[in-house]
């Protein structure tokens, strides 16, 4: 049965200056439908989205020709409506998700307060009601301590949990059309399935159709019905996800299927390397303080990581891995001593640096650099680019301003950029290029170490292969380590050579790449593996993860009271995992005399506990 149309594009163009953005797009999307529109950054793809709220002329851009028509009571053609008038449009027929929930969301509003204002716009609920329905707006969609997160703000959330509030926010009115810009690329897998299965039941429930902007092509193929391939702001395919995957018809497409990272492609060879670490982070914990009520001084300690221990080899990946909220960001923040840690010991090329000073850290933070999350909100907006990404380079040797165009072309090149992308500023380039401009930044010093926070989750497949290959070719030339924290598995697998598992605060399972994927040992780490959607339609399987999760340890506790210590237990040459209920069955099939592990090549929680049967 053939469903009416909710939404028609015909033949619109959008340009931004005298760049040409989109051409002569069109398609329709039917009521209840999900329609995928993939393609590399740059492609259109936001800028498509922008111009159907007509949010497009706030970015600089405008609308040079074409129709997009909203069917329904009224039908409305948006593309000609005011400002006044889209209001009524924004939020409650039509509803977006964006791609960076930090900028997206008010810094200086708690976090309730912006979800409760969506329903006293289109809803009408006082105060009380609205507070109570943005309560359960945030539990809908899998928020832990829904009524916490009320009074908080955006940045003492995690990236991943920012993004489900954005979630919440876009779903709270149930609109017609949801306009989904990439909104699952800061969440971990198990997450992910949750929220693409609450858009599902939405669907059902409602009727509501849904714009999926992605570039990943296993959510594209679990999810969609049918796909539009955009390249260089032109349609070069169309048609239902199982013709698109199976019989792609345009040679652009077929590369980007060929670029798609799969689970089980293979893993780096473990190194065994008899070098001292880069990094070595010995029982690491980082506790924040919460405050009740006006009391002074705090009775409670949230324990973000708890007993952390690692260590990274020169030339080596260390792959971290779940989900948001679990700690990993802010254990990298910790490692870089952008925050203090609360206990532990982290020593970067056998200096301890876990109580030097802001001054001390300068001179040291040539040897490890970071590439965060947000790459939008880390990029200076009034600074050009040729100045951005070489500035740690001119901080630490006050390179001249030729020197510094010359560093420019060079890093640009490397990522993947045009030489003319120097002289433009941050808000022109989308969200992939302006991810690929931090890890240009990152790499102006030559580190020895790179913390890579998400540093490929904006990026399209196409171009997060040619990041992943760039960080095996800075490893093979110059012997730069990575900390690799993602919530893509199989990208995790590509460039790791070993992988360590994170759950509530604390490394859960670890070892080398083959071994943890291959043999999980751990529930959680089965949960995530089994959550990992398949870039293949006709395997397409439920979208909630198979097995249900464990119940994690309390980590908001009254000051002074620590959370359960994850014991580690040695399940084969070099692969621990963290003591359960039911361990000691697992180990029964392992054989005795296995080797034992070397101090670098451990990647444990700090009890490490050799049973009888190793």
């Amino acid at each position: 049965m053939t469903r009416s149309p909710l939404l028609t594009l015909e033949n619109l163009s959008l340009s931004f200056g005298s760049h040409n953005a989109v051409r002569d797009l069109s398609f329709d999307i039917a009521r209840g439908e999900t329609l995928a529109l993939v393609g590399e950054s740059g492609s259109g793809k936001s800028a498509t989205a922008l111009a159907i709220l007509r949010l497009i002329e706030r970015e600089g851009g405008r609308i040079d020709g074409g129709r997009i028509v909203l069917h329904g009571t009224p039908t409305l053609e948006l593309s000609t409506l005011s400002d006044r008038q889209m209001q009524q449009v924004r939020g409650n027929r039509v509803s977006m998700i964006f791609q960076e929930p930090m900028t997206a969301l008010n810094p200086v509003m708690p976090l309730g307060e912006q979800v409760a204002e969506v329903m006293r716009l289109h809803q009408g609920l006082g105060t009380d009601a609205a507070r109570l329905a943005a309560r359960d707006a945030l539990a809908r969609v899998k928020i832990p301590e829904p009524d916490r997160r009320l009074d908080q703000f955006p940045h003492e959330l995690s990236g991943g949990l920012r993004q489900r509030v954005m979630i919440a926010m876009a779903l709270a009115c149930r609109p017609d059309l949801l306009i989904a810009d990439e909104p699952t690329t800061a969440l971990d897998v198990t997450t992910q399935a949750e929220i693409l299965a609450l858009m599902r039941q939405l669907q059902d429930e409602i009727g509501m159709a849904v714009l999926f902007i992605t570039h990943d092509m296993g959510v594209v193929a679990s999810l969609a019905e049918r796909v539009v391939v955009l390249k260089s702001g032109m349609k070069v395919e169309e048609g239902g996800v199982e013709d698109v995957f199976l019989r792609p018809r345009a040679a652009y497409t077929r590369t980007l299927m060929a670029a798609t990272p799969k689970l089980g492609s293979g893993a780096p060879k473990p190194l065994r390397s008899a070098k001292a670490p880069v990094l070595a982070v010995e029982n690491l914990a980082v506790r924040f303080a919460v405050r009740r009520g006006l009391r002074r001084g705090a009775d409670l300690d949230y324990h973000a990581v708890n007993d952390v221990s690692f260590s990274i080899a020169p030339g080596e990946t260390l792959g971290l891995v779940g989900e948001s909220g679990c700690g990993k960001s802010t254990l990298a923040r910790a490692v870089m001593r952008l925050i203090a840690p609360s206990g532990g010991r982290i020593r970067l090329e056998g200096q301890d640096i876990t109580h030097l000073g802001g001054a001390e850290m300068q001179s040291l933070r040539q040897r490890v650099q970071m590439v965060f999350q947000d790459p939008f909100a880390s990029l200076n907006p009034r600074m050009p680019v040729v100045d951005l990404i070489t500035e740690p380079a001119h901080i630490h040797a006050r390179l001249s301003r030729r020197a510094r165009r010359a560093l420019a072309a060079e890093l640009l090149e490397k990522v993947g950029l045009e030489p003319d992308a120097a002289d433009r500023f941050p808000h022109q380039f989308s969200g992939g290029q302006r991810q690929r401009l931090c890890i240009a930044r990152a790499l102006s010093v030559r580190p020895a170490l790179i913390l890579a926070d998400e540093a490929v989750s904006a990026l399209d497949v196409s171009v997060a292969r040619q990041i992943t290959d760039l960080m095996g070719r800075l490893q093979a030339e110059d012997g730069v380590s990575f900390l690799f924290i993602s919530h893509d598995i199989a990208v995790v697998e590509r460039v790791s050579h070993r992988i360590a598992v994170m759950w509530a605060g604390q490394i859960v399972e670890t070892g080398r790449t083959e071994d943890v994927l291959h043999n999980p040992q751990h529930p959680y780490t089965q949960r995530l593996l089994s959550a990992i959607p398949v870039p293949d339609p006709s395997r397409r399987k439920g979208l909630q993860p198979e097995l249900a999760a464990p119940t994690p340890p309390g980590l908001l506790l009254p000051t002074g009271q620590q959370p359960p210590e994850a014991v580690m237990v040695r399940v084969a040459e070099d692969h621990f995992v963290a003591a359960q209920d039911g361990i000691e069955s697992l180990l029964l099939a392992i054989p005795p005399q296995l080797p034992q592990a070397k101090e670098h090549d451990d990647v444990s929680a700090p009890a490490v506990r050799e049973t009888q049967h190793c």
